[in-house]
């Protein structure tokens, strides 16, 4: 793990999580991580690799868990970005319980939850989305073409009062949730569907034998 945190305790440790399926893990996904990290002045990012996302089951495409985790480490070599499938370990099927068991069992961590535009469009479908935003400070990154759409979202009606100015990004350590801020990065046109599209066989390459959570540090079963 990554050494002292920057905040109001010195010793914590701040974490960013950012969910997705990976499927597979891409240089888009690798890009924006390193420009959020930046920006945010954490230690860590880790990738949440989902072992099922509720909103795209039964896609025919979805690659084995642990393909999509080794997929995920290769594309985060030699950087802060920190690959994990513990919500496959934690049981947890929905963000807001994943959340909730991560503060929990992490105390010495200061979280904040990274989605894009397109997920924010979308987040008022999400399982009791208003306690995820009570549960950490959540940064959103803008995705070309979506940001209109997540302006106007259901759950911006709600989150709106809550918005902090980008300027202030770096003090997010402090806010008490919900707390909301919206980062803007260079756009990057990467995408799974077209990796998929370009390199039918991605799968083929990566090694998964063996591997171990880098977090939990227990074998991926």
């Amino acid at each position: 793990m990554a050494g002292q945190g920057h905040g109001p305790d010195p010793a914590l440790i701040l974490i960013g999580l950012l969910g997705g399926s990976f499927n597979p893990a891409h240089k888009g996904h690798r890009r924006i991580s390193l420009q959020a990290i930046e920006a945010l002045g954490l230690d860590e990012l880790w990738w949440l690799v989902s072992p099922g996302n509720p909103l795209k089951d039964g896609a025919d495409d979805m690659a084995p868990l642990s393909t999509r985790l080794a997929s995920a480490r290769q594309a985060s070599r030699r950087s802060r970005i920190v690959p994990t499938a513990i919500e496959a370990e934690l049981g947890t099927r929905y963000t807001a319980d994943t959340l909730r068991k991560l503060v929990r069992l992490y105390p010495n961590r200061r979280f904040i939850w990274l989605m894009g535009a397109d997920n924010l469009a979308q987040f008022h479908l999400w399982r009791d989305w208003r306690r995820i935003a009570r549960t950490m400070p959540i940064a959103v990154i803008a995705r070309p073409g979506y940001d209109g759409a997540a302006q106007n979202a259901p759950a911006m009606g709600w989150l709106r009062r809550f918005v902090r100015r980008p300027g202030h990004v770096k003090n997010w350590t402090i806010w008490s949730p919900p707390a909301l801020v919206l980062l803007r990065f260079r756009p990057d046109p990467s995408s799974a569907t077209r990796v998929r599209a370009l390199r039918p066989d991605w799968t083929s390459s990566l090694k998964t034998n063996g591997l171990r959570d880098p977090v939990s540090r227990r074998p991926l079963l």
